[in-house]
């Protein structure tokens, strides 16, 4: 993150960038890093966390269940520790609580699992940026810890799509055929999203209108 002259208190917001796997958030987090001042504050992607870390990843439904309750309260320890720093304008969540309903094996209900409500997780995020996956011509099946199909990713996308469902400010930003155009059209959003006393990217004042 770049150093930033404004040293006025802020009105911290919690956003989320969200999308099914392939859509490209770990680019776009990248770029915001390098490109967004001090004030942005990026946190990291509660399952890479704990998948990285050797935690038990199988099909069976008992370890799905365990996996999203603990990346579910990973999700939130992540949030509060955030929460307790000074200066922040913006916390960037890489992926939000609600994502851990599109990826819950039943049968019973992922919310009263861990011990809250869809509207209560809902309401702590300010703002939703949701990546849609590209085609199957587009996937991008590098990414070590991801071990979905085009076509699992596309559904793993419309369940998100649906458990996000509801929330007063999400945008998506489509699929290119030029990766950066996504990129650019995310990093606007966020961009809007900055107090005005913090430097805008040159990048996004270089860019077109959405």
């Amino acid at each position: 993150m770049k150093p930033c002259s404004c040293s006025r208190p802020h009105q911290r917001r919690r956003i989320v960038l969200t999308g099914g796997p392939g859509a490209g958030k770990t680019a776009v987090l990248e770029l915001v890093r390098q490109s967004f001042c001090q004030h942005v504050l990026v946190l990291p992607e509660s399952a890479s966390i704990l998948f990285r870390g050797g935690f038990p990843r199988s099909e069976r439904p008992a370890d799905r269940r365990a996996a999203q309750r603990a990346i579910f309260h990973v999700q939130r320890e992540l949030e509060r520790a955030a929460d307790e720093r000074d200066g922040s304008a913006i916390v960037l969540c890489d992926r939000g609580t609600v994502d851990g309903a599109a990826y819950w094996p039943g049968p019973d209900d992922f919310w009263e699992s861990v011990g809250t409500t869809r509207e209560a997780e809902l309401a702590r995020y300010h703002l939703v940026l949701h990546l849609r996956v590209p085609p199957v011509a587009g996937y991008n099946h590098h990414n070590p810890v991801r071990v979905e199909s085009a076509a699992e990713a596309a559904a793993i996308d419309e369940r998100i799509t649906r458990a996000w469902a509801g929330h007063p400010d999400r945008r998506f930003v489509e699929s290119t055929t030029d990766f950066v155009d996504k990129a650019q059209a995310t990093l606007r959003l966020l961009g809007a999203a900055l107090p005005d006393c913090c430097p805008r990217p040159a990048l996004l004042d270089a860019a077109p209108p959405l």
